[in-house]
């Protein structure tokens, strides 16, 4: 099975944003913005999801990426 890579951090350097500052902006609480940015989390509500988007202006595709399996991993 792939897995799912985030990018929070990419983005936020791009746009030049801190975590303090995205936590203001979006009400979430500075740690699950950190599990979030870290990749420590299992799910995301959409609705974390918008407000992330909103406050970076950017889509749910330039934080998420999809990385499949390497062949060689299967075996």
């Amino acid at each position: 099975m792939g897995k799912i890579i985030l990018r929070l951090d990419r983005v936020m350097a791009d746009r030049k944003m801190s975590l303090n500052e995205l936590s203001e902006k979006v009400g979430v609480a500075n740690v699950n913005l950190s599990k979030l940015k870290n990749g420590r989390i299992s799910a995301i509500r959409f609705s974390t999801l918008i407000a992330v988007c909103e406050a970076l202006r950017c889509q749910p595709g330039d934080l998420l990426e999809y990385a499949p399996d390497d062949e060689s991993d299967r075996r």
